[in-house]
């Protein structure tokens, strides 16, 4: 029965501890600390690349990511390395599981974080490494022989977690991408290969889509502009023929032609360029029954005073004979002016 609960991978960690607590680390292992503890962590982090299952069981446990600058904040998760300094000593045996894959690293144990120890152990027969004849190796021969068969057994066990989970996917009817070709036959000494109907109708809607809906280009895009443009330029011109200016007649504004202008004969000497904030101008007549104030109290009636008294007008801007500015209405002007 395989070895692969919990509690076997705690029981391995603690074997390997009872290791290297007599290794190259031994002065943060063989008498550990919460803050020695902390240390080595730092250390094995900073000075080496760590794979992304061990930045993981970092952030999980520490509750922030590894990062080489923020060491003042690594060093105020101290608390965090406690269960750990304990599970060590053998004072206390620790129930979260991101506590023993820290400790896994901190010692250094291969099969980590406990996901990959379940599954190495659960299918260990299927996970196989081939050794190599280590007979006549000098030391540092074997040094890195037994590095080389470290990294090719954590890229086999990554590699068979892979495949199971593909399994496990396939098991449930999930397949990860619906290739073109799915079947392939012989016929004689020639190999067919038949299209799936989903991959063929894919296809042909494609297809179909492309010719429906032609991409538009730049060059397509530039005419279609001109021609709005273009149509918009001859409306404009045929609507309002050289009519680009205004005249005040009276109580207000016309919109004329701006060579009478040019000609300056009569009532042209007062012509102006056209001013969409004036040419809605009139002058009005009011009187007591006059609404002079909307609902909050603002005036909606503008006057300015001339040399024979007083003009009212319906909305803000100048008066078109002395170019003076509107004020707007108020209870004074009213009582002084249209009640008398």
């Amino acid at each position: 029965m395989p070895n692969n609960t919990f509690e076997d991978y705690k029981i391995a960690v603690k074997k390997k501890y009872e290791i290297e607590k007599k290794g190259d680390h031994s002065f943060y292992l063989s008498s550990p600390t919460r803050a020695r503890l902390r240390n080595l962590c730092w250390e094995l982090f900073q000075q080496q690349n760590r794979n992304q299952d061990d930045l993981n069981v970092f952030s999980s446990l520490l509750g922030l990511a590894f990062d080489v600058n923020k060491r003042n904040k690594f060093d105020e998760q101290i608390d965090k390395f406690r269960p750990i300094d304990n599970y060590f000593k053998g004072e206390s045996d620790p129930a979260n599981v991101d506590a023993v894959n820290m400790a896994a690293i901190l010692v250094d144990f291969e099969a980590r974080p406990f996901n990959k120890f379940r599954l190495k152990e659960l299918f260990k027969d299927e996970i196989q490494v081939d050794d190599e004849d280590e007979v006549g190796f000098s030391s540092p021969e074997r040094e890195q022989s037994e590095q080389k068969k470290k990294i090719d057994s954590s890229l086999i066990l990554d590699t068979f977690i892979d495949e199971k989970e593909k399994e496990k996917g396939r098991e449930k009817g999930i397949e990860d991408e619906t290739p073109i070709f799915r079947t392939r036959e012989k016929v004689t000494d020639i190999e067919v290969r038949q299209p799936t109907i989903n991959s063929f109708a894919n296809t042909s809607i494609e297809r179909n889509h492309k010719k429906k809906f032609p991409p538009i280009t730049i060059k397509h895009a530039i005419v279609f502009a001109s021609v709005f443009l273009f149509i918009g330029f001859v409306v404009i011109y045929f609507a309002f023929p050289n009519k680009e200016c205004m005249q005040w007649s009276g109580d207000h504004y016309e919109i004329v032609d701006c060579e009478l202008k040019i000609q300056g004969v009569g009532k042209s000497s007062n012509i102006e360029i056209l001013d969409p904030t004036l040419v809605n101008l009139k002058k009005i007549k009011v009187c007591d029954t006059t609404t002079y104030f909307d609902k909050n109290g603002v005036a909606i009636i503008w006057y300015a005073k001339t040399a024979n008294g007083i003009d009212f007008f319906n909305v803000h801007g100048r008066h078109p004979e002395n170019n003076s500015p509107l004020r707007p209405v108020t209870h004074y002007i009213i009582n002084k002016y249209v009640k008398k």
